[in-house]
């Protein structure tokens, strides 16, 4: 048995935050009905094609899913609707601000037929205040929770080069669902779970917003190196490869001058005695750092660090990660099936020793509408029907 084998989840979902949300509780057991508008689907399909034809956002973001193509202004939509909820256990939705409650899919409306059913809303800014109606995506949020303006050079602010803002409201998402079915569990009783990007992405900025506390200031920009710590990020061995290295302590500090920089007195330069010494005269440290690597190759580099036992990465691209040595020794790749074959796919972090997570396919376009309606009681005249009127 996996976690949540007999759970329901129906989705009115697109583009990231609730379609990883429900991912993930579909890699759980869950059924996940995906609703998806007839023709087009969920807009996220159609980001790119890198993946065999398929989006690299719908890939990573769908498998294990059912989708079902309905025209919600349809007029036979909502009974289809009604029908499919009266064995959802869990309704997700970030549709535009209002669609859900225009739909008649608010939890205040459905609670009073459905009161065990858990609605999690997954929307911009919240579902009231001054921002509600405003569009928020990724990027937007990325800017609004202040992320942006800590990351980048002293020169340029950048955005991450993940959906992060998306993938925090998923994640936020995702637990507050399963600890109102633990609730449920205790009480019978469904919820209202109210997800906001901004207030994710805040939760997640919580450092940056202490240390610029009771208007101090923020922390400085300092691209791939840590604002605070150092030193803490890359650096350039003499192949031209990058080492990513990270100081934690005044112990580390005599070790890596001993025996990676090869410089034990260093370790006593009034300069760099303390962190804050240290990063305040970054520029002469990078420099002695940048002269001592500068005859040696990365591998050479990363072998003094770990006898020293200091923190490293290889800076790694995306087809270094595809085949990382220890995703592979730890066997964490799979395959799933799609409209275009098998992909790889990563199994979910958190491997436990319970249940083994599910990993079907990623759905095309309405693929389940018919075995969906079948299942709901319509005969095959009126799915007919229904596909006929563009319902379906």
């Amino acid at each position: 048995m996996r976690p949540l084998d007999g759970i329901t989840v129906v989705s009115l979902e697109h583009a990231i935050a609730a379609p990883f949300c429900t991912r993930q509780l579909a890699d759980l057991g869950a059924r996940v009905i995906k609703v998806e508008r007839p023709k087009v689907g969920d807009f996220a399909r159609g980001y790119d094609e890198r993946v065999e034809g398929i989006s690299s956002h719908f890939s990573w973001t769908n498998r294990s899913k059912e989708s079902l193509a309905l025209d919600l202004k349809h007029r036979e939509a909502p009974a289809i609707l009604q029908k499919i909820l009266d064995e959802a256990d869990v309704l997700v939705q970030n549709l535009a601000p209002g669609a859900a409650d225009r739909l008649g899919l608010s939890y205040e409306t459905l609670s009073q037929r459905y009161p065990g059913i858990i609605v999690c809303d997954i929307s911009g800014y919240g579902n009231d205040g001054p921002y509600r109606d405003k569009k928020a995506y990724d990027l937007l949020i990325q800017a609004e929770s202040g992320f942006i303006s800590i990351t980048g050079t002293p020169d340029s602010p950048s955005k991450a080069g993940c959906s992060i803002a998306d993938i925090a409201a998923g994640m936020y998402a995702y637990t507050s669902i399963l600890a109102a079915l633990l609730q449920r569990g205790k009480t019978g009783k469904g919820s209202h779970i109210d997800v906001s990007m901004l207030e994710s992405m805040t939760e997640w900025m919580g450092y940056p917003l202490y240390y610029a506390f009771d208007g101090a200031t923020p922390p400085p920009r300092a691209g791939a190196s840590h604002a605070t710590i150092f030193p803490y990020g890359p650096f350039t061995a003499g192949d031209g490869k990058t080492v990513i290295l990270g100081l934690q302590n005044e112990r580390e500090w005599e070790a890596f001058c001993r025996l990676v920089l090869e410089q034990p007195g260093l370790a006593a330069d009034e300069r760099f005695v303390t962190n804050s010494l240290r990063s305040k005269n970054r520029a002469a440290l990078t420099q002695l750092i940048v002269e001592t690597f500068a005859p040696l190759t990365v591998d050479q580099v990363i072998a003094r660090l770990e006898t020293a036992q200091i923190a490293n990465a290889r800076l790694n691209e995306m087809k270094d990660v595809w085949a990382h040595p220890q995703l592979q020794a730890r066997d964490r790749w799979t395959s799933v099936d799609s409209p275009v074959g098998k992909i790889p796919a990563l199994l979910p972090p958190g491997l436990s020793n319970a249940f083994e997570p599910r990993m079907d396919a990623i759905p095309a376009l309405g693929q389940h509408s018919e075995s969906i309606l079948r299942g709901l009681g319509y005969a095959e005249e009126d799915i007919a029907r229904l596909r006929a009127e563009g319902a379906v």
